[in-house]
């Protein structure tokens, strides 16, 4: 061996692993194991020992020998699975020594990991289930997470797993009270009443978690809060204060207890959480404060003259952030809350001095044209902006005093008209934005057809009530998240996590069934149930790499698949709305590009998709969906005839498209 001195140092570690002496230091021992394992060419030398050391007395060596097995498996790279192995790995579930038992589930997950992971079935549930109170919290939430594999046959069982595991809410541990939670939520998946009764349990636990040391716990925390509020709106109504924030808090926690607490507002509590937010929109920092300022805006929907009071008084502090958010929050409102908007005029002369960011300056434009006949001085501020529009850098603050302008002139003629036309003639003569630039013809044009054609166009509703009602939270079944409980998912969210996944490769899932050894120890095996196969491994289909920068113009597209035949044909379950935009982004993540796609909605729909690889070999892909209720068929054309190159495509495919059927339409 190049780095051990050959044949003779490897021969002395292999003695090692059988020496007593060596074996009796765990520490030693498990050095000897992993030194061997990652020697180039050793693993088919170390399988015995190996073997040896999952039948040996000694527990320490059965843990290390476990994780050599492991090892070997992930530094071998593409070759088959060894049954024996496997087997004899499945045989040490009963082992005496609990961490065994786990080291032996997360080996076999390992090395199981392309043909479905480990296999839970009765009997190794059954007995995972029992040997609970032997193992450490770390082994309980391992344990938990596999048992999540297992169905119960029948309602009685099913109650008796429950049973069994009940304590289990009421862990010193938050990773197994999250674990414990999960399972039963997935398992009481028919049961609602069950799930309630769970997740009224687990509160205690959550809100120690939530005020826990830990940064990080905390925030997960938070998030799982949240994900239980989309079904129990006010589940922790009672414990709104433990969501207040501390000083010494970073702001990613502080801004997820101020999401919880617009969540927990009720008659009896809104006057304390309306107090807590108006501390905080004085903050140092002025991102905390903005978003302070924003919960109070979405808590305003609901208790209105409380909340315009607050907003109103902060106007007071003339701080350009806080006029900024609080003239946003006015934006929101009046558009969800047309009875605002009275009070909302009344507030805002003299905001115009303070504000200098594009959103703040938007907001403001935006109300003083939607509603400047009841703002008196609302031309002479749209004509400071018009005076300073040569020196606006944002291109958006433009557009819209443009609109805003041209619908004030419609109520206001006399005193808009000639800044009306010092506007238009910036934008169009000289302004360089060329969207600028293009709005500003367009007014130009439409004011040419007539004012009663510019109405037509641009007097559309000043507010949409109807809106609050779609962005109010809805009450969601819980077995809508219940899957995704105790993941990453409540912390990144379904759309952003689904993109993630879609870069992860993917591999394939097989059914496996292990076999037992007739030399194996003597109590009952817990493998079985059901018949008793040899394992069989299906080949790799290979490595693919897809190029990112490779595209193809709609011609060129066109002419190449005409000229080709279809190579592959697949139909997906597609039991949901079409989004082309979700579609094409999770494409993109993948380096699949779009070269054509129908709108929502359309009937038929379809999409077009060009990708190549690292040996020049394009993929040209064709999704069709009839009706809103058939299925999407699949088609793709292969420059080059490889059929490893396109089982590998087709598998990034699908990866794709179940990253997006995974998410909520």
């Amino acid at each position: 061996m190049p780095y051990l001195g050959g044949e003779e140092a490897l021969r002395d570690l292999r003695r090692a692993l059988g020496n007593p002496h060596v074996q009796a230091d765990p520490l030693r021992y498990r050095a000897a194991v992993l030194r061997v394992v990652r020697v180039p060419g050793a693993q088919e030398y170390v399988r015995q020992p190996l073997l040896n050391g999952l039948r040996d007395p000694a527990s320490y060596v059965r843990r290390a020998a476990v994780l050599g097995c492991a090892k070997v498996h992930e530094l071998q790279g593409d070759a088959e699975v060894d049954g024996a192995l496997v087997n004899e790995l499945y045989s040490l579930l009963r082992d005496q020594d609990p961490i065994v038992v786990v080291n032996c589930l997360r080996a076999l997950e390992e090395i199981l990991r392309k043909e479905g992971g480990v296999v839970i079935n009765k009997p190794i549930a059954h007995h995972l289930l029992n040997r609970m109170a032997d193992l450490d919290q770390w082994g309980q939430s391992e344990v938990l997470a596999f048992l999540l594999r297992y169905r119960p046959r029948s309602e009685d069982e099913l109650f008796d797993i429950l049973n069994l595991l009940d304590g289990y809410l009421k862990s010193s541990s938050p990773s197994v009270v999250m674990a414990a939670t999960k399972l039963f939520l997935v398992l009481a998946r028919e049961y609602p009443h069950v799930q309630a009764d769970v997740l009224v349990r687990v509160k205690g636990p959550l809100l120690s978690a939530c005020t826990s040391e830990s940064r990080e716990l905390c925030f997960t925390a938070l998030c799982h809060v949240r994900q239980i509020l989309s079904s129990l709106p006010g589940h922790f109504s009672s414990h709104y204060k433990k969501f207040f924030c501390s000083y010494s808090e970073p702001h990613y926690i502080k801004c997820q207890k101020m999401e919880v607490l617009c969540e927990l507002v009720n008659d009896e509590n809104v006057v304390q959480v309306l107090e807590e937010l108006k501390g905080y929109c004085t903050d140092i920092s002025e991102e905390l404060a903005q978003g302070a300022i924003s919960a109070i805006g979405n808590i305003a929907r609901t208790y209105t003259e409380q909340c315009m009071g607050i907003l109103t008084e902060l106007l007071g502090f003339q701080q350009e952030h806080i006029t900024s958010a609080v003239v946003q929050a006015f934006r929101d409102l009046v558009w969800l809350c047309p009875q605002c908007t009275d009070a909302v005029c009344q507030a805002l002369p003299s905001c115009e001095d303070t504000i200098q960011d594009s959103e703040g300056k938007q907001a403001l434009i935006w109300l003083l044209g939607a509603h400047g006949e009841k703002v008196p001085n609302a031309p002479y501020v749209l004509e400071d902006f018009v005076e300073n529009v040569k020196s606006e850098v944002f291109p958006a603050v433009k557009m819209e005093l443009l609109t805003a302008l041209v619908r004030l002139f419609l109520s206001r003629p006399a005193e808009c008209q000639d800044m009306l036309g010092r506007l238009l003639y910036h934008c169009i003569e000289e302004e360089k934005d060329m969207a600028v630039r293009d709005r500003g013809l367009f007014y130009y044009r439409l004011l040419q057809s007539g004012v009663e054609e510019v109405k037509r166009v641009l007097c559309s509703p000043k507010s949409d009530p109807s809106l609050g009602l779609l962005e109010d939270q809805t009450e969601q079944p819980v077995n809508t998240w219940a899957s995704e409980f105790n993941t990453l998912v409540p912390v990144y969210g379904r759309a952003r996590w689904a993109l993630v996944t879609a870069q992860q490769p993917v591999e394939s899932c097989y059914a496996f069934s292990p076999c037992t050894d007739s030399g194996n120890r003597g109590t009952e095996s817990l493998i079985s149930e059901g018949n008793q196969e040899v394992l069989k491994v299906h080949p790799d289909t290979g490595n693919l790499t897809l190029i990112p920068d490779v595209y193809l113009t709609a011609e060129q597209f066109e002419k190449t698949w005409l000229s080709l035949d279809v190579s592959c044909q697949h139909s997906l379950p597609w039991g949901r709305t079409v989004h082309p935009d979700t579609i094409q982004t999770a494409f993109h993540v993948v380096h699949i590009h779009t070269i054509a796609m129908s709108k929502a909605g359309v009937q038929p729909w379809k999409a077009y998709f060009s990708a190549q690889d690292d040996t020049g070999c394009l993929f040209l892909t064709e999704l069709l969906r009839e009706t809103e209720d058939s299925e999407m068929q699949v088609s793709v054309k292969q420059s080059e005839a490889k059929p490893e190159a396109l089982q590998a495509f087709m598998s990034v495919f699908r990866t794709a498209m179940g990253a997006v059927a995974g998410l909520r339409s």
